[in-house]
């Protein structure tokens, strides 16, 4: 790849996202949707690149920038984290944490279940087809190309995009689920923090923040006479990537037969970070507020990227059963929100199960953006709470995401997909006999 390439696939993607913007900030039906400016760029993409008109001139590279770009999001997790008293904030996070999980062992197999007993019996699939459900609906894009870097290494390229298909339904899922659901459950009162889901603010709608209602994205912790403190956040998060690149490619040398995600060793380097800046002091200098931001950044291009390179022709092969799949995939999602969200969470229910729908179905960042509309001005504690409660969830998907492929590669599927299913069993019958579930009688009344 040349560096005009580079230039020119950044830009155009850059170009796509202010297009979406303005499509957003300008077009009621898109207000009304709430459709993300990135699902917008995407879709154009798709439209006028390379796997639609051929218009927009992209490298033939597009379809790899999620997996290096997911590392950026997976590395900055851990960076520039606070320090946690966890006996004072273990009783307000481990609700979210036991949500986190539901979803996380209940969404990653759920593919795996329909294709195994269903569709595998209509149709002709790879052993891995459920598998993307899991990693479109709950990861994304980002990790849809993780996930298809492990079976790629053995000769199923497809799965790339089919994954790449089942993250975009799934944004597409949770705009219009989640506002479905919203819409429905503001008229019944269930709702805390809005009574009219008219009267949600124009920034909401727009995209576009007001003067007064702005708010900053971070704070100057080192000196632009050095180096300009945004790039002093993106370098460390860049020097984990970087490392855990050469990382990578060390460890396929000794075990040709394995494949290590890049996110999954970006993440671990990126505990091992954190763990000598705070041991050094120089987490001092760390603002968790831009690394988000360079991780959001990452996640925006993550989904242009993924949707523009789409292969459709692909999607077309196997248009019947990833319609089945993406059908059962959306009334899943909405059975733990209806049905797992009211017995888990005492305060707020609600808010916490919208925000938990829009992430097993179009990721953390749609969850976010659910949550926004039901809470505009913050007043749930539902972020707080994930933020602390991911820090141990994220180890476990990590692992979903290394060792799922290759179990299933190895024929081991239905015994991996089992183990999940036991775990949240075990799981739920701790937290009920440890009295942390909302009793059925409460459950009832809401």
């Amino acid at each position: 790849m040349s560096i005009e390439e580079l230039t020119i696939d950044l830009g155009l993607i850059s170009l796509l996202l202010l297009v979406g913007m303005v499509l957003r900030a300008k077009i009621e039906l898109i207000q009304k949707l709430f459709i993300p400016a990135s699902f917008i760029a995407g879709m154009l993409g798709l439209l006028l690149g390379p796997n639609g008109i051929g218009f927009l001139p992209f490298s033939d590279l597009i379809a790899d920038y999620p997996t290096v770009l997911i590392a950026v999001v997976f590395a900055a997790i851990p960076i520039g984290a606070a320090k946690i008293n966890w006996k004072e904030k273990f009783s307000n996070v481990r609700n979210m944490w036991v949500y986190s999980m539901t979803i996380t062992l209940l969404m990653w197999p759920a593919g795996l279940v329909v294709s195994y007993l269903i569709l595998e019996h209509i149709w002709e699939l790879p052993p891995g087809f459920g598998f993307a459900l899991g990693a479109g609906f709950v990861g994304g894009h980002g990790t849809a190309a993780a996930v298809g870097e492990v079976f790629n290494a053995q000769g199923w390229e497809q799965i790339t995009d089919i994954g790449y298909t089942a993250a975009t339904i799934g944004l597409l899922s949770a705009v219009l689920g989640g506002l479905f659901i919203i819409k429905r459950n503001t008229r019944r009162g269930q709702a805390n923090f809005i009574s009219d889901f008219q009267s949600l603010p124009d920034d909401l709608r727009t995209g576009l923040i007001r003067e007064e209602d702005r708010a900053s994205s971070g704070t100057d912790t080192v000196s632009s006479n050095t180096v300009d403190p945004l790039f002093f956040h993106a370098a460390i998060i860049g020097g984990v990537v970087l490392i855990s690149y050469f990382l990578q490619q060390v460890l396929e040398g000794w075990f040709p037969n394995l494949s290590f995600p890049l996110l999954s060793l970006a993440f671990i380097l990126g505990l091992v970070a954190q763990y000598f800046l705070r041991q050094s002091n120089a987490d001092y200098y760390v603002d968790k507020r831009v690394v988000n931001r360079v991780g959001g950044t990452a996640t925006d291009l993550i989904v242009v990227f993924g949707i523009t390179s789409i292969d459709l022709a692909i999607v077309a092969d196997y248009a019947l059963p990833l319609i089945a799949l993406f059908i059962f995939g959306v009334l899943w999602a909405y059975g733990i929100f209806h049905f797992v969200a009211p017995r888990v969470f005492h305060p707020n229910w609600f808010e916490n199960g919208i925000f938990g729908f829009g992430w097993s179905t179009g990721t953390v960042a749609m969850g976010v953006a659910l949550l926004r509309i039901v809470d505009p001005n913050n007043e749930s504690s539902t972020l707080d709470d994930y933020a602390l409660g991911y820090a141990g969830m994220v180890p476990v998907e990590v692992a979903i995401i290394t060792f799922g492929p290759v179990l299933i590669i190895a024929g081991a599927g239905l015994p991996f997909m089992l183990g999940l299913l036991t775990a949240w069993i075990v799981l739920i019958a701790v937290c009920a006999k440890l009295g942390w579930l909302v009793p059925k009688d409460k459950v009832k009344k809401r």
